[in-house]
């Protein structure tokens, strides 16, 4: 068995290749094969967002903190908040982040697939996040 104490490992800023904005990684477990799963805390801060991304074998979020927004390719961004659970099914392109005004902080937990978790594509950009939620269930955060 292996314990992870909170701060154990350093908090990793995320890559601006990956990441528009301030985005803070801390890894919670990442366990050597022939497990496949790992899982970070991710924090977005206000305006922060991901890129556009697929991951082979999907990818489940749980909403911690605040409010957000994640937007799959073709649909219209919907906001999430603490208490939400997604789940990406494999190759679908989406990106997640923080609301224009408010953090948000997710627990990513996704499997591997040769190694690979992600597929990083295009940044979103300013146009495309700059649209916000539009769906009759966005409250405003």
């Amino acid at each position: 068995m292996q314990l992870h104490h909170p701060g154990a490992q350093p908090s990793i800023k995320g890559s601006t290749e990956y990441f528009t904005g301030n985005v803070r990684i801390d890894m919670l477990n990442s366990p050597p094969e022939p497990s496949r799963v790992s899982c970070a805390s991710v924090t977005f801060e206000p305006g922060a967002r991901s890129a556009w991304h697929t991951h082979p074998l999907g990818q489940t979020l749980i909403i911690t903190a605040g409010c957000g927004w994640t937007q799959c390719e073709g649909e219209l961004i919907v906001e999430i908040r603490a208490g939400d659970v997604i789940w990406c099914p494999p190759g679908h392109k989406h990106w997640h982040g923080a609301s224009a005004t408010t953090a948000m902080t997710h627990i990513a937990i996704q499997e591997a697939l040769d190694g690979k978790n992600v597929v990083w594509l295009s940044h979103v950009t300013d146009e495309e996040y700059s649209v916000g939620p539009r769906s009759s269930s966005a409250q405003g955060c």
